[in-house]
């Protein structure tokens, strides 16, 4: 059995990674990592490394593969196989820093239902926003989080660390994913990723947004199979 630690991304919990712990139970053994009120990329990767085996497959969605490529600087040789799903690599962007901060505020002022109304739908595929068997675990994973653990991860990616430089120095199999219409995260972004990291191979899992192990479970599943097995 493979080890395979799980990093969940922004506002997320073992919730984004149901589906694929549950489909590859067969071959993988998953450990979801939490990171408490960790404030930073780096504490963040080092929780994982605490949490995790001597030698692991790791996995990230979003904030959490970001994570999984500060895990990379830190122990590279601990890792075996390296997924990261719908996330990017740029340092910060003009005005970022003003329009988290308003999610900020909006959390301790209007309370995390409040914030998630604005900042969850525009995460996932159109099409997908009325449907309330995803929409609701999403809800209700999103408003267990305090305006607290919030305020601190969003720390986190306003401190983040430039990982592109890590990239070329990649060794193990590699997988790059991303939902076809994941507006936060766009394919485009995920290929020159997958071009900058040796050997890494990109899929596009279609129909779906940023949520892709949630809303193409099947699709991200058969992917993280194949990526084992590499």
């Amino acid at each position: 059995m493979i080890e395979l630690v799980l990093l969940p991304g922004l506002l997320c919990d073992a919730t984004v990674w149901r589906a694929q712990a549950d489909g590859l139970s067969d071959i993988a053994l998953p450990i979801v990592v939490d990171y408490g009120a960790r404030d930073s990329l780096t504490a963040m990767a080092e929780c994982a490394l605490d949490s995790a085996p001597k030698r692991f497959a790791l996995a990230g969605h979003s904030m959490g593969a970001r994570v999984a490529l500060e895990v990379m600087r830190i122990a590279p040789e601990r890792v075996e196989h390296l997924a990261l799903l719908d996330t990017g690599i740029h340092t910060l962007r003009p005005g970022e820093t003003e329009k988290r901060m308003q999610l900020v505020e909006l959390a301790y002022r209007e309370g995390m239902a409040a914030l998630c109304d604005a900042w969850l739908p525009p995460m996932v595929h159109p099409d997908r926003v009325q449907d309330s068997a995803l929409m609701q675990p999403l809800r209700e994973m999103v408003t267990r989080f305090t305006p607290e653990r919030h305020e601190a991860q969003i720390r986190a990616l306003l401190n983040r660390p430039d990982p592109a430089p890590l990239l070329s120095a990649i060794t193990c199999p590699t997988l790059v994913g991303v939902g076809r219409q994941d507006a936060w995260s766009p394919p485009a972004q995920h290929e020159a990723i997958a071009q900058a990291v040796p050997g890494a191979n990109l899929i596009v899992f279609e129909h779906a947004g940023h949520f892709a192990p949630c809303e193409a479970p099947d699709q991200v599943t058969t992917a993280m199979r194949a990526w084992l097995s590499a």
